[in-house]
């Protein structure tokens, strides 16, 4: 992703914390390198956890991320929509909105 695209707040971590920010990264790195699942599956993962714990930033950056890993709008919402049971209705439905945010951009 350019430079241009990532959120203020994390490029001033990056700036402010380089450090601290290049160890999550290569802790992210190497922790899907870890295992057999694929990057797109990966990401969908992890934007369902993100959506669990009800954190926009992280639903935005995975959404982000999905989408550059190859998953679809549609692979997108349904692994948010699948949830539904789990979280229930009101999450899921501010996770969507979120993921509309990054969506409606692409």
């Amino acid at each position: 992703m350019p430079k241009d695209e990532l959120p203020k707040h994390y490029l001033f971590q990056k700036n402010e914390h380089a450090d601290f920010i290049g160890a999550v990264e290569a802790l992210g790195k190497v922790l899907r390198e870890q295992g057999p699942i694929d990057e797109k599956t990966t990401h969908l993962i992890q934007l369902a956890a993100a959506v669990a714990i009800h954190s926009e930033g992280a639903v935005h950056s995975h959404v982000r991320r999905a989408l550059e890993s190859g998953a679809t709008h549609e692979e997108i919402y349904h692994s948010i929509i699948l949830l539904t049971s789990t979280i229930g209705f009101p999450s899921v439905s501010a996770a969507l909105s979120w993921a509309e945010d990054i969506l409606r951009k692409k």
